[in-house]
């Protein structure tokens, strides 16, 4: 017997709209401004430090390094990075019991909802939100309801704080249902640059103690801040009983495709999140956990935290000035590596030639294909990053990566420059 539909997907991957990866490549390779310059993904213009990439060329000649890991890590990772948080969660993380080793932050997250999350619980998240989320909690047949951030009123008339990206408790307490199962928590946020406030870490724990809420906390960003930076997990014993919280090798040492992340919890949750781990992809690459776990018994000694800190803040500096000289307001982050520019005074030309599938999106879609296509300028429409319902309070803006060599940064610069022909 021959099925009509051999090779029917299953529903998860089904009658997605076209991905804005996908989208933003395609215009980047049809456009004829050549070459493109990409401020549109988060990946790095230049390498690791070399104290690390050394680290990771000496681990490809050690025998153990080139085998499998165990599956949690390899312990002299864990045992770094146990030593590097400990001070910033005023206790002794035991490296055996709470910490373990993903392929990549990704991967790791979604060993926690795989971990946490059956048919029917729901999980609570921020919009806008890393797009990853989505997929990774409904794998596991997770529901997922959704708070938005409310961006700056005046966000389209000047200049203003990612601060300014307000939390409704309120509507997050609404939120909640008898069926709610966990918080995802983006700080710094991605593409924000919010860095959420202790007060408004402390109400969002109360609410999580008080329902019995899971915290899951995306601190992949955590050694790109620019204002004071609190960590969830270490408000109180009550909280961190609840809180996983992830890390990534890739994002703090320049390097991510490595794929190298990590989960932080008390041992009644990690040893959970392992688990999942194990039974999704077994071990993580044994030579570049090897080179992380220097890359952290090493990064102070090298003065490293410090000096990406200032490079990255002062990159920001640098490629934020053409918004001011143009006159285009942004969102000024508190940390990470993307800035929002807010491009609602950037009038695009009636009748422009957009293909269906960029037409039928938001506004920031087509601003973004016609800033490739015109320009020669990669950026990534946010509103991929929101539901429908709220995609309007995302769509005059458009999110630039400056992790970017300052070459880079200087000839996106002078090519959005040419903007100042569209804008009123």
């Amino acid at each position: 017997m021959v099925r009509s539909e051999p090779f029917r997907p299953a529903k998860r991957v089904a009658g997605q709209k076209q991905d804005v990866w996908t989208i933003v490549n395609e215009a980047a390779t049809a456009s004829p401004v050549q070459p493109i310059i990409n401020m549109g993904q988060g990946f790095f213009g230049y390498n690791p430090p070399q104290f690390v990439i050394d680290a990771a060329k000496d681990a490809l000649n050690k025998v153990e390094c080139n085998q499998y890991s165990p599956t949690k890590g390899r312990p002299r990772l864990k045992k770094a990075i146990a030593d590097s948080y400990s001070p910033f969660f005023g206790r002794e993380i035991n490296p055996n019991t709470e910490v373990t080793i993903t392929t990549g932050a990704n991967e790791g997250m979604l060993s926690a909802f795989m971990a946490f999350i059956e048919p029917g619980d729901e999980v609570i998240i921020f919009e806008p939100f890393f797009d990853q989320y989505i997929s990774n909690i409904e794998m596991p047949g997770g529901t997922i309801r959704y708070v938005p951030l409310q961006p700056p009123s005046n966000g389209a008339t000047q200049k203003t704080s990612a601060a300014d990206w307000t939390l409704d408790l309120k509507a997050l307490e609404n939120a909640i249902t008898p069926k709610t199962r966990m918080i995802v928590l983006n700080s710094p946020h991605n593409p924000v640059g919010k860095v959420f406030s202790k007060s408004e870490l402390e109400a969002i724990g109360a609410l999580c103690v008080q329902h019995n809420i899971l915290i899951l906390s995306d601190e992949v960003y955590d050694r790109l801040y620019y204002v004071p930076f609190t960590r969830i997990g270490t408000l109180s014993p009550e909280i961190a009983a609840l809180t996983l919280t992830v890390g990534s090798a890739g994002k703090n040492f320049y390097a991510t495709g490595w794929r190298v992340g990590w989960l932080i919890g008390p041992e009644h949750l990690i040893k959970y999140v392992s688990a999942a781990h194990t039974r999704i992809c077994y071990s993580s690459v044994s030579p570049l956990q090897e080179a992380a776990a220097v890359g952290f018994e090493d990064a102070d000694k090298e003065n490293f935290w410090d000096d990406s800190k200032k490079e990255m803040k002062s990159k920001m500096a640098r490629f934020c000035a053409i918004f001011d000289e143009l006159g285009l307001p942004y969102s000024e982050p508190e940390g990470g590596y993307f800035v929002l520019a807010n491009l609602g005074k950037v009038k695009l030309p009636e009748n422009y030639s957009f293909p269906p599938h960029v037409a039928e999106r938001p506004r920031d879609f087509k601003m973004s294909w016609f800033l490739i296509m015109e320009l020669g300028v990669a950026a990534i429409p946010p509103t991929e990053f929101y539901t429908d319902t709220n995609a309007h309070l995302g769509e005059e803006w458009l999110r630039f990566a400056v992790c970017k060599n300052d070459d880079v940064l200087e000839g996106a610069k002078e090519r959005l420059r040419g903007l100042k022909k569209y804008m009123s």
